[in-house]
Parts: C-alpha cells; structure tokens; sequence
C-alpha cells in the first residue's frame, strides 16, 4: 500500500478551487496586455510569471503534503481556459508547469519538499523525451544531456532533465525495459539554449536545457514513462489516479478552444467594421461570412461540451472508485484530440475571410492562426490519437500507456 506524506504538514496557503478560478480572472487583464511583450520576447514575462507562481496556479497539481492544492480536474481546466482566453501562450505554460508538480505525488519526500514547498515561486521545466544520460553514482545520478521543448525554462527555478540511467557502461533496466527518469537540478546548475524560433506559440518560451555532468541526488529523481508503474506512489488523492498524459491533454485542449473562441470573437469585431472590395456593404453582410459564424459556432460549442463532459465523467468516475476506467479514459483522450482538432478547424473557416488584415504580424487573427497550427503538431493533436481510441471501440486493443 503506498506511503502518505505524514511527516509533511499541510500548506496555509493552500486554496479553494473557487479562489483559483477567480484568481486566474483577476490574472486575465494582465496577461492580455504582455501578450504582445510574450511574443516578442519568446518567453512568458518575469512579471507575468511571478504573478501566477503568486497566485498559487503553478501549485494547481502539487500535493497538499507538499504545499500544493491537489486541485481536481473541472477546476484546473477551467483555470486554464480562463488564461488562454487572455493569451494561449501564457496559459500553456501554465499547464505544463502546473502538471508536471503532478509527479510529487511519485517523488521522495524529501526532494518534493525540496522543490515544490521550499521554493519560491516553485515551478519545473521539463523536456519530454529521455535523450539524456544519468550514470549511477554513489547517492544518485550524474547526468548529461541537451534537450529541447522545455516550456517555461527561461524562469523555471527546476529544470528536469529526462534521462535513461546507465549502470556499469550499460543500460539499466526494469522488467526488460531501459530504465528512465527525471533528473531535477537547480537553474544555476544548468545551462540554457535560446532555440524557441517557430512561428507560433512563441510566448510558451520553449527552449533548450543542458546538463553537463551534473550530479542529482536520487532524491530528486522520479521514474518516468513506461517505468512509472514501479514507482512509490506517496499520495493518494484521485488527481494521481488520472495517467499525467490526460492531464496535460485535457488542459492543452481547454487552451485550444479558448484560442478558437477569441479568435471568433476578433472575427466578428472586424467583420463588423471592414468593407470588403468589391463586395457591397460590410464584411458581416455576406453570406459567406454568417455561414462560416453560425457553423464554426456549432463546431465550437459541441467540442467544448464534450471536453467538459469527459473531464467531469473521468474525475467522478476516478473519485467514487479510487482508479480510472479505461472507458472513461479513452472518452477523455477522444474529447481532447476533437478539441484540439475542432479549434483548428475553426480558426481555418474564419482566417480566409478576413483578406489582408490578417496576414500582419501583431494581428490577433494571424497570431490565432499561428498559435492552432503549432497546437495541432504537439503529440496531443496528433490524429494518431483518433485512431487509437477506435482501435479500442473495435476491441483490437483493450488499453494503451496514451489513454
């Protein structure tokens, strides 16, 4: 039976699902106006950042055992849907950053204090493939790596390198399969890559970390991947009964729609008030552009109920039973993958409407279109997943690590 974290008392500061929804509302206003700054920049703003840590949202998937608010899944969703209708950018990181805290519920207690209780304005950047190195050593890992799409390393004060543990000069394994972990380290120990050129997302400040030998005590170490099944689970709550892979999709998805909804809302602004060329009267007069409105509408609205349904089912459905089903996972990861795909699908019927005020740089219907574009490659969006759930509705497969 897993060990709770009695030794570690419960944060003061821990808040209510109502006190984080309104305070990521008071949050909005600030964020929309360093959106732009987050986009020059390639990174979320010292300024911003520090206000979200303030707030606590970087704690949403913390354990209280660990100062966090072991928030349950409507609420996070919602607090991130609540961010991206400000900025997406912003709130992706917030997402990642908020769940990855998810893995102090499998760390020792001593590191998750370390890093999530200890440290001010506590958040940890990770990188997702374990491209890295981690020797064994006496007390832990020495490891090396340089690993891209680390979103929030530019203020992260964690960095967590993602690491396949060698032993002896070989690999080690468990049960036949390469040993992976995470490797936490301080900033100061390692060094950044300023490689976040893309063409959307650009606020998510998703750059590159490096560690060069750099030694990690085994307490700030947590099996990851395929091998998360042998690690120690230290906290019970049914946040960590949900695999963190829907976690991240279900707020990924919520960020998505959100990006969807502004979008529209920017459309029907300029539609109201360009005068398309040779066409009479306004932008909002055509047909075109209400039978674009009144479907995407549809699209949007029935996307977004779906998510919410599937996010509500699953959290019920793992609180009265203590576990996940697989039948309310696989109806998350197809409710994520719809989202994800319907909000670009959206943004793709109202961009070519909009003729030349949407090719600008600094144009909020071109960052949209820039920002679902970038969205829709992550392996969240990937149509993989579609087929993934229909292999489990035909009965080919009876579960899988992505659902």
């Amino acid at each position: 039976m897993p060990t709770r974290l009695h030794s570690i008392e419960s944060s003061p500061q821990q808040l209510t699902p109502q006190s984080l929804i309104e305070a990521a509302q008071k949050l909005a206003p600030m964020i929309r106006d360093h959106a732009d700054e987050a986009e020059r920049q390639r990174e979320m703003p010292r300024v911003v950042y520090e206000a979200i840590a303030d707030a606590g949202l970087f704690l949403m998937s913390a354990p209280r055992e660990v100062g966090g608010h072991e928030t349950d899944l409507p609420t996070h969703v919602r607090v991130i849907e609540i961010l991206a209708e400000a900025d997406v950018s912003t709130a992706w990181a917030v997402n990642q950053g908020a769940n990855y805290a998810w893995y102090a519920s499998r760390m020792d207690p001593q590191g998750a204090h370390a890093i999530w209780r200890d440290t001010a304005r506590a958040v940890v950047a990770n990188s997702p493939v374990p491209t890295g190195k981690a020797v064994v050593v006496p007390g832990g890992f020495r490891v090396t790596a340089k690993q891209g799409f680390s979103t929030g390393s530019t203020y992260a004060p964690w960095l967590a390198c993602h690491a396949t543990v060698h032993e002896n000069g070989d690999v080690r394994k468990i049960n036949g399969l390469p040993e992976t972990r995470y490797c936490l380290a301080p900033r100061a120990d390692m060094r950044f890559h300023d490689t976040w050129q893309t063409r959307g997302m650009r606020g998510t400040g998703t750059h590159t970390i490096e560690a060069q030998d750099v030694f990690v005590p085994e307490e700030r170490t947590v099996l990851s991947t395929h091998n998360l099944a042998h690690q120690p689970r230290y906290c019970n709550g049914p946040r960590y009964s949900v695999p963190l892979t829907l976690n991240y999709a279900m707020g990924d998805t919520m960020a998505a729609l959100a990006l969807a909804r502004r979008c529209m809302t920017a459309f029907c602004e300029l539609a109201g008030a360009k005068a398309p060329r040779h066409m009479p009267g306004m932008l909002r007069d055509q047909a075109i552009s209400q039978f674009a409105v009144g479907e995407a509408e549809g699209i949007l609205r029935s996307a977004r109920a779906f998510m919410i349904e599937a996010v509500e089912d699953l959290w019920d459905d793992t609180v009265k039973q203590g576990a996940t089903s697989t039948e309310k996972r696989v109806h998350a990861r197809l409710a994520s993958i719809h989202g994800i795909r319907a909000a670009a699908q959206v943004v793709d019927k109202l961009y070519p409407l909009c003729g030349g005020d949407s090719i600008f740089e600094g144009g909020l219907i071109q960052r949209c279109f820039q920002d679902i574009h970038v969205i829709s490659q992550h392996v969240q969006g990937r149509l993989l997943n579609i087929e993934l759930v229909g292999k489990y509705k035909l009965g080919v497969i009876t579960d899988d690590p992505r659902i």
